[in-house]
Order: structure tokens, then C-alpha cells, then sequence
């Protein structure tokens, strides 16, 4: 075989896939960019994953192929391509050409075509060649020397994997995608035959060919509809094969790359906005000298390359020497390697550290498999470092260090000095994206990271990080920091000098994160054997809401069976169908129950069994398995970077999400208790939105009404019913509640006819009144959604960044939604701000008092504390001072607090 290599890119499959995977990205200039990203970044991938002697990128080109001469129905069930796509086509084509590759587009044939047919050349020669793709026909052209990649989910497919993947062959592929059909490309197959029925058959016969000859010995249904098809069949296969001999094509040994035109490069990322790798092309300089000063002495210690210089510390000389750069550095990127994720549970494995670019090491303590070398003793190790640690005055950065915190705690060490954190300087500056450290790794410094399915497995077959071999622990280790270096360095301008976002940063990203190491470490307590019994109560009325559910549908079913419930509201009973699945089917989904249960019993009590269901399975079964056994508490983990508008998430257990509507949900909050001798304490900032509305829009009205301290439902409803406030009826007062909430989420009339239950038309009129008493709140949100269209982001009061990537979409329902998230996210950032303000400054009081007083959970607008009792009065009357005075708002705050033996009886 050959050693040289010829790589084919389906630059058209890429393309889709990129326009659909990406979330909408704009330049400057409003221009839509998100393919173009995606392709760019994978043939960047392509380039340093497969060095490639010959390389060519085809795309489809305009116009009708020969398969629209075969049979004129093929793809006319294709969508036209969107107009964003479309714009984004020549500058993709532009950049990839700029970046040396060579582009192909040939009229009358596919993409696939073009690629089979060199592909086939390459064969022949005994020439290794790579078909990066996403697209499953070209599976039929892996030979020997032909191999598929998919770069999207890192799949490598040779005879072998597509026998794997598929269930037969490649030599069979063309005849398993007559046999199914392909409904993209609106090619009939046999119709009910799917994957399993085509492989089987394939495998029984041998072929097509032969499945033919043999129709008449399928029997049932499906032989019938095999024999309706074998006319077709010869057609069906003509169009699913793709052709290896397309005319005056170049030879492989032709695409040749040319030298990239950093020029033209230089400009088409100024004008796509790529600010990283524009900086990487301006540094191409600089990093061209690299490997000279990266020579190192081939010891055993050391895992080197052209560019990057890491070494393992299994000496206490190496410990010595890093422990005095640790101790003179001026910033020193620290990362560990654990036993596993739960961070109250999980040890210490390995630890690593970077000072300066391309160079970091790795200082193993606790691997554990046959043969691995002497290793460090770790108590002892951490002795050594723990004044380092522990030291405030030396600076540590990291990604996501709150969860390196909880695993130093784990062994008695406080570690402090913290002063960047690449998740957080990844969230405040584009919070609408990704901040995994792989993923900020290829967007902004354009390497793709080690992964650690790829050193340690996957799924069942995963093995502990402990087991990983030391020179791979090492690479994979020391990478982390120093790629977490580098990302600080890329990231950290971008805030420095741009106030509102350092403040974020600064002032309440960073802080909030070390209050949510304490909330998460101090947990909170489970009354389990409330919990059981309240499960058991839950499973006696699920069994009587079944026992109702079939009653209503005159026969047993399965509850949680939608195809069974989609046949009995609709096939049974004759429900009106109010909305599909994308598969055509009638939905069953929560929303289209709630509509069908104003006036049909079965769908109410599906979805109180749903409900209830939930309840069992999420909070009352699983809770008490939560339970850590060490401490006797549960300990949810806080994500500071998921919700784009810097509220916090919840996970393991969601605390977030527990039901407070119903007596049942409400009824779990009574399981979270406070030890003997102390009480929880709820604080609560009361319409904490309602009033950052009236602040932003400087509304007359609201500001009026909050000053005064009214009933803010009531004065509105005064003000829209045109009467006085005593006069308001609970009705009306319950109109203007979903009024004042409604529009600040952006509801129309149309969604607020529905919500209230009146005509589309009454809705407008309250709505147009409302605007008229509140003419602030209409200029504040026209002015949002102008302000939001020109730079592509709104601000929280305090400098928060809340990008709105649909704003200037072409497609109506994205760029609607993103105008109602322009109104809404102010208020909901400048809340979640403030909440972490608030955590803020309470847990500093607590900490300067010397208080016992701890705090345990932050859940939407709401404070959770575990107060002694001797400490009750003086919790009770503080807090509503501390939590008001965070921020200076043109509307006064108001905080609400509560007590009692559980959090249900505080809030």
C-alpha cells in the first residue's frame, strides 16, 4: 500500500450540518456566519487530525443532476435552503480557498459523485484515502484503503465499523438503501421495511439480486409489499449508488494544497468577526519559532512535542523545583484529577500545574494499576504544598475551580488565593455559548483538546482516571492547565477595561462562586421517613388516578405509553388533534393535554397522574438515596455558567424545580428540615421583576405605585378596569397579574386571550390600555428591542451581557422569540444578579459576625439559612437590610422572611 494520503471533505453535508448544529452566530454587520464557523473549524480539525498528501473540498453544485433525468420526483421534497444559508455560501467558499484548500463544484453530478470517483482512483493506486462526511450513502465506498470520518460526533467508519454500525457490509450498503428508501432525497424503498428487515434479508440472501429472485418466500405483509416493489427496486438502487466515473475530474495526485493566503485570510476574519483566529493569524510569527525554543532532553519524565513541553513530578528534586516556581509565580493555572464527579465523595488522583505557555506539569499521587511507577506519598505531598495552597496572597486560576475547592477540602485543605476562572470569564463574556474547556479550547484557540473518553474510555467500559496510564495521565493533565493558561490569556482582555463586565466578573461572579462552595458543602437536611411516607401516599393516588383513567377511556391502558394515550384521545375517543409530532403524529405533549382537559375529564387526570408520577419518581423516591453518608445531608451542585440570563442551576437534586403549585409538591419542601435546636429562615425578594421593569423603564405609573407601596396587581388593575383600587374585584385583580407578568415575558394578545380565557380581541384592548396608563413600560421595551437589534445584546443594570444571537434572523418565529427575550432578560439577569449579590454580602456578615447561621440553598428569588435558635431574632430582623441594600434602584426592594421547623412552613 501506498503511504501517501488523499483527503476528500463532503463539503455539502458539513455545510448542513454546521447551519443546524451551531446556534445562529452574526458579524458586525449583522451577516449570518454560524456555518461558516462550523465548516472553517472542522477543516482546521481535518488539517491536524489528518496530515494529507493531496486534499480537495467538494460541494454541490446549483442545478439538476442526472438523477432528476432518472426520476424527476427525486429531492422535491427538500425545503428551498434557507436564506441565511444561502448568504453564508460565497464568504464560506471564499475562506476555505483562502486557507489552501482546493474546492470542487461540478455540474450535472453530486457532491458524492465527485468524491466516489476519486475515491475509486485513490483505490486503485493502493492510496490511503479519508472521506470526511456525515452523510451515510458514502458508507458504500469504504474498501480497504477507503475510510469515512464524521468529525461532528468523532466517528471513524472502515469495512469493519460500517459492518458494525449498519449490519451489513459496504458492498451491500447500495442494497440496504434501495431496500429502506431514503426519505431526504424522496426516494421510495419498500414500504414498512427499516433497518432490521433490510439487514436481515440482505444477510438471508446474499443480495439484492437474489432477495428479488426469492420474493415469493417472504411471506405476511411485508413480502406482499416487497413484491409491489420490484419493479421499482432497480430504480430505487440506480439512485442510491453513487457514480465512480464522473468525466473530467482532476487526478488525486493533482489536489496538491496550495499555500494559504494569509492576506485574504486576514480580511474575511475581519470581516466574519473571528477575533481568535484573526489573533492567531497575527501571531503565526511568533509561534513559528516555537519549536526551536522547545527542545528538550528526551528523559522519561518529560512528554514532549514540536511545541508543548510537560513533565510528570515523580521526585521530590521535580517537587522541589516546581514548588519554588509555584511559590515565585505571579499566576499559576492549577487543574486535578479525581476519582470521580461527586464532589463530596470523589479524592484526589493527580494534580497540575501552568506558569507559562505550552509548558506545564503533571504531579501524579494516587494512580493505581499493575506496574505503575513510584509515585510521591500524597498526605505527605499535600503537606508540602498546603501553605501554597492555602495561601491568599499567591494567585490560582483554573476552570470551574469551585469543584478543584470541594476536592482539596476533601482532604483537609482550604485552598484560597483563587483569581480567574475560565468558565466564568467564558459565561460573563458569551454566556449564549459553551464553556467546557474543549469546547473554549477549539472556538478560541482553534486546538482540539484531548478528551477523556479518549484516555480513560467510555460507558460501561470507562475506568477510573486513578488507572490511567502515567504517561497518558500526563498528556492529558498537563494540557488541561495549560490550555486553561492560554484560554485566560485570550479570554481576560476581552473583559479588562469594559466596566460592566469586569464589575460582573469581579464583583459577582467570582465571589458568588466561593458562596456556593460553602452553600454546597454545608447541604441541607431530609426528613427520609417523611419522604417514604409521602412516596406511598403518592403511590396509592397513582393507582387511583389509573383506575379513573381507564374508566374514562372505557378500557386499561398504559399511562405512560404515549402511543397507547395517543390512541385512546384520538383513534377511541375522537379528541380534537390540536398539534403533531415532527413524525406526523398526533402530540400527547403537557401543552395539548392542559388544552384538551378544559373539556374532557381524561386529559385532566393524565396529566394529574403525570404530575404526581413526577413528584414519586424525581423528589420522594429519589431524595433519600441522595443522602450522603458522611454527613447525613444532601448537597446539590450549583452551575454558575448554564442559564443565559446568570441565573442559577441546580442539579443532583434540582431544588429549582420542585413543584409549589400543588399541595403535593409543596408538600416535599416539608421533608427539608432544620436540626434540633435551630430553625430555617426563607428570605424572599417579593415581584423582584416587576419592580427592575419599573426601574428600567422609568415608568411614572410603576414608580408611583412601588414608592407607595401598593398592591402593584391592584393599582394596575385600577388603572386598566378604569376604577378605583378599593373597587377591584379578585377577577380583575387576577387580569391585571397576568398583565403585569405577561408582558414582561413578551406575551401577545393572542397568548394572553389564552391564558385569561376571553376573546383575542377584549386582550388587545386590555393591553392597549395598559400601554396607554403605562406609556414607560411600551417606550422602555420599543427601545430594548431596537437597542438589542443593533448591537446583538442587552444589558442587565449592572453591565451583564445578554446575548440574543436570532435577533436579526430572517426566520420570523426565532427573531419573535429573540425580541421577547430582549424585553425579559434585563430583568431576569438584574434579578439573578442581585440574588448573588445577596448571597454575597449575607454570607460575608455571617463570616464577620462569627455567626453559627449557615446558609443552605438559593432557589430563584429566595434565601434558604439553617439559624440557630439563639441567633433567630437578630437573622430575621438583618436580613431584609442586607439583601435591600445590595443595589441602588429607582424602585426601594422589598424583602420578605419567614421561619419554621421546615422550608415549607418558612416560605
Amino acid at each position: 500500500m501506498s503511504t501517501k494520503t488523499l483527503l476528500l471533505v463532503d463539503g455539502s453535508s458539513f455545510l448542513y450540518r454546521a447551519f443546524h448544529a451551531i446556534p445562529e452566530m452574526r458579524n458586525q454587520h449583522g451577516e449570518p456566519t454560524n456555518a461558516i464557523y462550523g465548516v472553517h473549524n472542522m477543516l482546521r480539525r481535518l488539517r491536524q487530525d489528518f496530515p494529507a498528501d493531496y486534499s480537495l473540498c467538494v460541494f454541490d453544485a446549483k442545478g439538476k443532476t442526472f438523477r432528476d433525468d432518472l426520476y424527476p420526483q427525486y429531492k422535491a421534497n427538500r425545503p428551498s435552503m434557507p436564506a441565511d444559508l444561502v448568504a453564508q455560501i460565497e464568504p464560506l467558499h471564499q475562506l476555505i480557498a483562502a486557507s489552501g484548500w482546493k474546492i470542487a463544484m461540478v455540474e450535472g453530478v453530486e457532491a458524492d459523485d465527485v468524491i466516489g470517483t476519486l475515491a475509486r482512483q485513490a483505490s486503485r493506486d493502493g492510496v490511503r484515502c479519508i472521506v470526511a462526511t456525515g452523510d451515510k450513502d458514502l458508507a458504500q465506498l469504504v474498501d480497504e484503503h477507503v475510510t469515512l470520518i464524521n468529525t461532528m460526533n468523532n466517528e471513524t467508519l472502515d469495512m469493519a465499523g460500517v459492518k458494525a454500525k449498519f449490519g451489513v457490509p459496504p458492498e451491500l450498503i447500495v442494497d440496504y438503501l434501495a431496500l429502506m428508501g431514503d426519505t431526504v432525497d424522496n426516494v421510495p424503498g419498500v414500504e414498512k421495511v427499516g433497518p432490521k428487515t433490510a439487514v436481515k434479508w440482505l444477510l438471508q440472501h446474499g443480495s439484492l439480486d437474489n432477495l428479488m429472485r426469492n420474493a415469493d418466500t417472504i411471506s405476511g405483509v411485508v413480502g406482499a409489499n416487497l413484491r409491489n416493489a420490484l419493479e421499482w427496486l432497480p430504480q430505487a438502487r440506480q439512485l442510491v449508488t453513487v457514480k465512480c466515473d464522473v468525466p473530467d475530474l482532476p487526478l488525486y495526485a493533482e489536489l496538491v494544497a496550495p499555500t494559504p493566503d494569509k492576506a485574504a485570510l486576514r480580511q474575511l476574519f475581519e470581516r466574519l468577526n473571528f477575533k481568535t483566529w484573526l489573533r492567531e493569524l497575527n501571531a503565526a510569527t511568533e509561534v513559528a519559532k516555537a519549536p526551536e525554543q522547545a527542545e528538550v532532553s528526551a528523559v522519561p519524565e518529560l512528554v514532549s512535542t514540536a511545541q508543548v513541553q510537560y513533565q510528570k513530578i515523580l521526585t521530590g528534586e521535580q517537587l522541589d523545583a516546581w514548588l519554588a516556581r509555584l511559590l515565585a509565580a505571579d499566576l499559576v493555572c492549577l487543574d486535578t484529577e479525581t476519582t470521580g464527579l461527586d464532589v463530596m465523595d470523589a479524592r484526589l488522583v493527580g494534580m497540575s500545574f501552568a506558569i507559562t505557555p505550552h509548558e506545564a506539569a503533571y504531579l501524579p499521587l494516587a494512580h493505581r494499576y499493575p506496574g505503575v511507577p513510584d509515585q510521591l506519598d500524597l498526605d505527605a505531598t499535600l503537606a508540602r504544598l498546603r501553605p501554597w495552597l492555602e495561601s491568599e496572597q499567591h494567585k490560582k486560576l483554573g476552570q470551574n475551580l469551585k469543584y478543584d475547592k470541594h476536592i482539596f477540602a476533601n482532604h483537609g485543605i482550604a485552598l484560597r488565593g483563587i483569581s480567574d476562572d475560565t468558565l466564568l470569564e467564558s459565561y460573563v463574556l458569551e454566556s449564549h455559548k459553551s464553556h467546557d474547556m474543549d469546547s473554549l479550547a477549539l472556538r478560541h484557540l482553534g486546538v482540539k483538546t484531548i478528551s477523556y473518553e479518549e484516555v480513560a474510555g467510555r460507558g460501561a467500559k470507562q475506568i477510573c482516571f486513578d488507572q490511567v496510564d502515567l504517561d497518558i495521565a500526563t498528556r492529558y493533565a498537563a494540557e488541561d492547565a495549560d490550555i486553561t493558561l492560554q484560554l485566560h490569556q485570550s479570554l481576560a482582555p476581552e473583559i479588562t477595561g469594559k466596566t460592566g463586565l469586569q464589575h460582573v466578573y469581579r464583583d459577582i461572579e467570582l465571589p458568588a462562586m466561593q458562596v456556593l462552595f460553602v452553600m454546597e458543602r454545608n447541604g441541607v437536611l431530609l426528613d427520609a421517613n417523611l419522604l417514604h411516607v409521602q412516596s406511598h401516599e403518592l403511590g396509592v393516588k397513582l393507582i387511583a388516578l389509573e383506575a379513573r383513567a381507564h374508566e374514562a377511556a372505557e378500557q386499561p391502558f398504559n399511562l405512560n405509553s404515549p402511543k397507547q394515550i395517543q390512541e385512546i384521545l384520538f383513534d377511541k375517543l375522537k379528541l380534537p388533534v390540536k398539534k403533531k409530532t415532527p413524525s406526523g403524529a398526533p402530540s400527547t405533549d403537557e401543552e395539548v393535554l392542559q388544552e384538551l382537559a378544559l373539556d374532557y375529564p381524561l386529559p385532566k387526570i393524565l396529566l394529574e397522574y403525570r404530575g404526581m408520577a413526577k413528584l414519586k419518581s424525581t423528589y420522594t423516591d429519589k431524595l433519600p438515596k441522595m443522602v450522603n453518608r458522611a454527613t447525613g445531608r444532601v448537597h446539590t451542585s450549583y452551575s454558575q455558567a448554564v442559564a443565559v440570563t446568570g441565573r442559577l442551576a441546580s442539579s443532583d437534586p434540582n431544588l429549582q424545580n420542585i413543584p409549589i403549585r400543588s399541595a403535593e409538591g409543596r408538600r416535599i419542601r416539608e421533608a427539608f428540615i432544620a436540626p434540633s435546636g435551630s430553625c430555617i429562615v426563607a428570605a424572599d425578594y417579593s415581584q423582584i421583576e416587576l419592580r427592575i421593569m419599573a426601574h428600567l423603564s422609568g415608568d411614572a405609573g410603576l414608580l408611583q405605585a412601588f414608592a407607595k407601596n401598593e398592591d402593584v396587581h391592584r393599582a394596575t388593575a385600577a388603572e386598566i378596569f378604569m376604577t378605583t383600587p378599593v373597587d377591584v374585584t379578585t377577577e380583575q385583580r387576577r387580569y391585571a397579574k397576568v398583565i403585569n407578568f405577561g408582558l414582561i415575558y413578551g406575551m401577545s394578545a393572542f397568548g394572553l386571550a389564552k391564558q385569561l380565557g376571553i376573546e383575542r380581541g377584549a386582550a388587545q384592548a386590555y393591553i392597549a390600555r395598559y400601554f396607554a396608563r403605562y406609556p414607560g413600560v411600551r417606550d422602555y421595551m420599543d427601545s430594548t428591542r431596537e437597542q438589542a437589534k443593533q448591537q446583538g445584546y442587552v444589558e442587565t443594570v449592572f453591565g451583564r451581557r445578554l446575548w440574543l444571537p436570532e435577533i436579526n434572523s430572517s426566520n420570523a418565529m426565532k427573531r419573535q422569540g429573540a425580541e421577547r427575550a430582549a424585553i425579559n432578560a434585563p430583568m431576569q439577569g438584574t434579578a439573578a444578579d442581585l440574588i448573588k449579590l445577596a448571597m454575597i454580602q449575607v454570607q460575608g456578615w455571617l463570616e464577620t459576625e462569627k455567626l453559627k447561621t449557615r446558609l443552605i440553598m438559593q432557589v430563584h428569588d429566595e434565601l434558604v439559612l439553617e439559624v440557630p435558635d439563639d441567633e433567630l431574632s437578630l437573622i430575621k430582623a438583618s436580613l431584609p437590610g442586607l439583601m435591600c441594600h445590595v443595589a441602588n434602584l429607582n424602585v426601594p426592594l422589598l424583602v420578605e422572611v419567614g421561619s419554621g421547623k421546615n422550608w415549607d412552613v418558612a416560605h
